[in-house]
């Protein structure tokens, strides 16, 4: 199956597609600042309130930042966008590269309803330094 038929806004599609699955690139990256809320009936859903994370070039030259996060966990939100028909179904995990460096997020089985929202990242007691456009993530077929 072709993942770049359900996937828009890829960064760069050849390295994207370049291995099995498809990889999707981090955009922002959020601190969580203030508790979200959950109930039993859905009445008194309130989102975690998030600060932005800022991204600091290493040369003035430089095109792309870097986030450097120390442990914790972390928002993440993709430049790429999805949308799944009802007859297909994939699953989201973490980067090999991105996973043996100490971070990782939940394994995401994504179907016909589902969107790229934000993912929860928890990185490891060393903390994690992650470029701008980064492949985070890589979705396969289900």
């Amino acid at each position: 199956m072709d993942l770049t038929t359900f996937v828009d806004d890829l960064v760069y599609e050849p390295t994207q597609t370049d291995s099995p699955g498809l990889d999707l690139t981090v955009d922002s990256i959020s601190r969580i600042t203030e508790p979200g809320r959950v109930d039993f009936g859905g009445g008194e859903l309130d989102p975690a309130g998030t600060e932005p994370v800022e991204t600091e070039k290493r040369d003035p030259d430089d095109e792309y930042g870097w986030w450097e996060l120390s442990a914790g966990v972390y928002l993440v939100d993709y430049n790429e966008t999805l949308r799944l028909p009802a007859d297909v179904g994939v699953v989201c995990q973490t980067r090999a590269a991105v996973r043996v460096r100490g971070a990782f997020h939940p394994t995401l089985h994504l179907g016909s309803e589902s969107t790229l929202e934000a993912v929860p990242l928890t990185v490891g007691q060393g903390g994690i330094e992650i470029k701008e456009n980064a492949r985070l993530s890589t979705l396969l077929e289900a």
